[in-house]
């Protein structure tokens, strides 16, 4: 065995066995809605391997327009993002918001495959919320969570959704990752060890073809978490119709930060392509 490949074994051992590249989970409440004197219930559910899973369901204020299916980003819980998505209850939209195996108080640990699956219960799950109608579910996923969420469509015979909102999305985990290596000149000569690491399975790039509903994709050219350059050509590879938002600042920022600029402008996107 030559110097070379006993360079790369090890190297190859260590990224596939941190996780935490994309799986950040936490047990930790963050924030609790009810302390907002929002009106919500948990709600527990398993995915097809048995798996229990923990979400949070806020039933919209008056007529039901719609359901949103948060996917959450890969960092924390549940708990630390319901907000991004909460507030369209007051606008008529139920939201259902889960945590992921591993993350909150789900159980089981999280993996790439796992958590393909517990957004496919997830999906399947909405359907069964009071007021939840099949041509009226809305996907809303964020970062890591937008990736989960285009596999676990991809996959669905159920879900078709009225549309689809990516947020901080990245291409291929492959790609993202060699992102991580190429920000510092120091780490320049691994930039090609994701392409031989870490597995191309459930990329977005895989699935995003096959979604031929409305899509919103959202990026900040300054988000210093996934590139913009990684969003972009997400959206490049969808199919229409499509539409593309570029925001100012911040990673998965654009309904909590900036809710007062985008949240009417979601508003009438959604009411756009919501069937009435």
């Amino acid at each position: 065995m030559n110097k070379k490949n006993i360079l790369i074994i090890p190297l190859v051992f260590i990224f596939q066995s941190c996780t935490c590249l994309f799986f950040q989970p936490s047990g930790k409440i963050f924030s609790d809605p009810a302390s907002r004197g929002m009106k919500y219930e948990t709600i527990k559910f398993n995915s097809p391997d048995g798996t229990p899973l923990t979400g949070l369901f806020f039933p919209a204020e008056g007529e039901v327009l719609g359901t949103v299916v948060h996917f959450h980003g890969n960092a924390q819980n549940m708990t630390a993002h319901y907000p991004c998505s909460a507030w369209l209850a007051a606008e008529g939209y139920n939201v259902f918001i889960f945590d992921y195996r591993g993350y909150g108080a789900s159980g089981g640990k999280a993996t790439l495959e796992g958590l393909v699956k517990d957004g496919a219960a997830a999906l399947d799950h909405a359907l069964k919320l009071p007021g939840a109608s099949p041509d009226k579910i809305i996907v809303l996923g964020q970062s890591l969570g937008g990736a989960v969420a285009v596999a676990a469509l991809a996959g669905s015979k159920t879900v078709k959704p009225a549309a689809l909102i990516l947020e901080g999305t990245f291409y291929s985990y492959k790609g993202v990752a060699s992102e991580v290596f190429r920000r510092r000149w120091y780490s320049w000569p691994l930039m090609w060890l994701p392409y031989l690491a870490v597995s191309g399975k459930y990329a977005p790039s895989d699935g995003i073809s096959g979604l031929t509903g409305p899509k919103l994709f959202i990026h900040s050219k300054k988000d210093r978490v996934v590139p913009f350059s990684q969003g972009l050509k997400l959206y490049e590879a969808a199919p229409e119709p499509k539409e593309f938002w570029e925001t100012p600042d911040g990673h998965i920022e654009t309904f909590c930060a900036f809710r007062e600029i985008y949240g009417p402008g979601l508003l009438e996107y959604l009411r756009k392509n919501i069937k009435k």
